[in-house]
């Protein structure tokens, strides 16, 4: 089999870190590099022809999900003409919903990653990459009446309980009673 372009290999590389995003997100960063590739539709040795290390794909593929999570904050913000406050609320209600509660590839880098964070050496790069997100995050969330970080924290304890009592009643008010504490002021 011939080289790949350019072009290929790039196209290669983001739809491995698109992927790496995904399942980590869903799965954890415990996810085999074999697993990973299969995922991607690509061969296990071309992984280290784009990549040092797993650690420097955890890294990468951190940082897109959190882009990912700022892309979709500008989207509100042009949704709503630049209104902070309607795109914080419609953000607040798509976050604590079912549909997001469900979706855990798809959704928020810094509920289904903190768990993974917390393993492994203190100075890794894709914790300050993550630390970097989740105070991103909560700047974006601040209101002249609310903290950000309490905000926040509401937000990934609702979203994380919701998930983790899935199927019953108790995940349904939980989301309920996320969604009306961001709601309130002062």
């Amino acid at each position: 089999m011939g080289r790949v372009s350019q072009a290929q290999a790039e196209e290669n590389r983001r739809r491995v870190v698109e992927t790496a995003s995904r399942l980590f997100r869903e799965q954890g960063t415990h996810v085999s590099v074999a697993d990973l590739m299969k995922a991607a539709g690509l061969t296990h040795g071309g992984f280290y022809k784009q990549f040092a290390s797993k650690e420097a794909l955890i890294d990468e593929a951190t940082a897109h999900a959190f882009a990912g999570l700022t892309r979709l904050r500008e989207e509100g913000l042009d949704r709503h003409a630049g209104q902070r406050d309607a795109a914080q609320q419609e953000l607040i209600d798509i976050y604590l919903s079912t549909e997001h509660r469900d979706s855990t590839a798809d959704g928020c880098p810094a509920a289904a990653l903190a768990a993974d964070m917390t393993r492994g050496p203190a100075d890794r790069e894709a914790r300050r990459i993550y630390a970097e997100g989740v105070r991103d995050f909560a700047d974006w969330l601040t209101t002249e009446d609310q903290d950000g970080i309490a905000r926040l924290c509401t937000m990934l304890g609702a979203l994380l309980l919701a998930r983790a009592t899935k199927g019953s009643q108790l995940s349904e008010e939980i989301l309920t009673a996320g969604r009306a504490v961001l709601t309130a002021t002062g």
